[in-house]
């Protein structure tokens, strides 16, 4: 009698069919179209992951860029004074010291407007 991989195959695919329910039509219950659909979908996952760190990215810039302007410097003169000041502070940790202590922040500016230029 030869051997059957039915329990491991079932189990295996059951993996899959769980992480394709909720898809449209037969994209949750035929096995072809949820191998299709979920490594497409997958792809799109890891592609949105990456574009995350981006967007914050962004989003910090314009908060900054905005403490720094109500404090009369442009945001690349800010970053600019603060490297030379030494400075080692990154664009997450500004971007929260403008929205919660605007205080430090100005005094930040400060610091980035003693700096020489050029």
């Amino acid at each position: 009698m030869r051997a059957k991989s039915v329990v491991y195959t079932r189990q295996r695919k059951k993996k899959w069919y769980r992480r394709a329910k909720g898809a449209y039509a037969t994209k949750k219950n035929r096995w072809r179209m949820v191998m299709q659909h979920l490594e497409k979908s997958m792809k799109a996952m890891y592609r949105g992951r990456k574009d995350k760190k981006g967007d914050f990215r962004a989003v910090w810039i314009q908060r900054i860029n905005a403490a720094a302007r109500m404090n009369g410097l442009s945001y690349s003169r800010f970053m600019s004074g603060l490297k030379k000041a030494g400075v080692t502070l990154d664009r997450k940790i500004l971007a929260e010291i403008a929205l919660s202590d605007q205080k430090s922040f100005h005094t930040l500016t400060e610091i980035a407007k003693n700096q020489p230029t050029a």
